[in-house]
């Protein structure tokens, strides 16, 4: 089985228009997409976690 691709935080942010610290805001509230904290601190969301937020929010806006 391939694994997932893994995003940066940087590409995250990127793609979905935000900026660092909004992001964290909204992981506080729980409310960002699923994400990974890895040993070292850096934090990675898998693109299968990304879309699946991205597709909430669109079915909760209708």
């Amino acid at each position: 089985m391939p694994s997932q691709k893994k995003l940066k935080l940087p590409e995250v942010l990127a793609e979905i228009g935000m900026s660092r610290a909004a992001f964290y805001r909204m992981r506080a509230r729980g409310k960002a997409p699923r994400c990974t904290k890895l040993p070292n601190g850096q934090i990675r969301v898998s693109r299968e976690a990304l879309d699946a937020w991205w597709a909430d929010l669109e079915e909760n806006a209708a």
